[in-house]
């Protein structure tokens, strides 16, 4: 097997709390060398977030920060910024997720780093992107889910728009902000540059929102909450079981449907006009779901799943993460690894994705404590002396 595949490329990761920091944990797990710049004696907030803390410690951190290096600097000093200038030399990404305008304060704008390291790429994530009247604005993933238009169209039509329990629009924009650095280093080995990568989380959210403008555009058709059904895209829905679990089906495509008429003994539904296209079984969505929610109410849920199974149907549980670690797939696959922990012992979390065949990512270590890497990057990558390096952390610097 060969090594990782970014295994070549380092990473000065400036950003904190998720939008960033999700963008270089990607790039780690797939082997690059990702230098964490925390704020000394403090850190990132997210050593402190998320509501379980056993030992009085997040279980947030140690996933988004794994396979990094912690180095700790205060950015707002002149000493601070000079020591970053330093691993910018040496280093093909700076990745950051500050307001826009606080890199060119610190005399660390685009232009100045390409001054440094004209190889380098700037990834930069931030609310509303580094241009436009909104740009100097405030900007979190929240804001950027409801400008994007996901959170209009989140939730049931008698009800305030809801949220997905997780932060999407922050890791949206630090998906797309990993494509785009992915991409900047291919495009840099054919010319020798290298570039800004802008990420937005509006924009983000919105590039995930389907045909939204064009209906608008087009047919002045504006999509409203649905709860959890998607308008006139039938069967594709939760239904009850006779023990009281649920079962998604999803059959809206025509020869699916004709399966599942098969599997529940009713072919006949499959040749109904009212059932028969995708635009029928749309216009008849509620009769058609009442149904197969009749039909499904008389199997318990694992015979009911099994039946759906073998009748090429895609069905499925809706999973908690108690469900995930009983499954024989996620087993089979490695969905979930275990990596060893200084306090948690054995932490388990999310393994890479996605998986490659010949170089796949991995996941080496958790997040790092606070400065764990300062002694082997400032001395072994900058080449300070150990008596410089205790001058800057008496001075707070570091």
């Amino acid at each position: 097997m060969r090594g990782l595949p970014l295994g070549d490329v380092r990473v000065v990761e400036l950003g904190q709390l998720l939008a960033g920091p999700f963008c270089g944990q990607l790039l780690g797990d797939f082997g690059a060398e990702v230098i964490k710049i925390e704020d000394p004696g403090r850190g990132d907030p997210m050593r402190q977030w998320g509501r379980e803390k056993p030992y009085g410690k997040s279980l947030w951190w140690p996933v988004v920060a794994r396979n990094k290096k912690s180095v700790t600097c205060d950015l707002r000093t002149s000493r601070g910024q000079e020591l970053v200038r330093g691993l910018v030399e040496k280093a093909d990404v700076l990745l950051e997720n500050f307001r826009p305008g606080t890199l060119e304060r610190w005399g660390m704008s685009p232009r100045e780093l390409h001054a440094i390291n004209p190889r380098l790429v700037v990834t930069r994530v931030s609310g509303f992107g580094q241009t436009g009247p909104y740009a100097p604005q405030a900007g979190y993933g929240s804001i950027g889910e409801a400008m994007g238009g996901i959170r209009y169209v989140t939730g049931d039509p008698d009800r305030p728009p809801s949220r997905a329990g997780i932060s999407l629009g922050d890791s949206l924009a630090a998906v797309h902000a990993c494509i785009g650095t992915l991409v900047a280093l291919h495009e840099r080995d054919r010319s020798g540059h290298g570039q800004v990568v802008d990420s937005a989380i509006y924009e983000a959210v919105l590039a995930m929102m389907e045909s939204m403008l064009p209906e608008w555009q087009q047919a002045s058709y504006q999509r409203e909450r649905t709860g959890s059904v998607l308008p006139n895209v039938s069967p594709s829905n939760v239904y009850p079981t006779e023990d009281g679990d649920s079962i998604l089906i999803a059959a809206n495509q025509d020869s699916v449907f004709r399966r599942l008429a098969a599997v529940m003994g009713a072919e006949e539904l499959a040749e109904d006009p009212r059932y028969a296209t995708h635009g029928a079984r749309g216009e008849h969505m509620a009769a058609l779901d009442q149904i197969i929610a009749t039909w499904t109410a008389g199997f318990p849920a694992a015979e009911l799943l099994a039946l759906l199974n073998r009748g090429g149907v895609p069905a499925g549980r809706i999973y908690r993460a108690k469900d995930m670690f009983e499954d024989p797939h996620f087993a089979a696959r490695e969905a979930i690894v275990r990596v060893p922990h200084p306090d948690f012992g054995e932490l388990a979390m999310h393994n890479v994705v996605p998986k490659l065949s010949a170089t796949p990512g991995s996941v080496r270590t958790a997040g790092p404590t606070l400065g764990q890497h300062n002694d082997e990057v400032y001395r072994g990558l900058l080449g300070l002396t150990a008596e410089e390096i205790a001058g800057l952390s008496a001075d707070g610097v570091i």
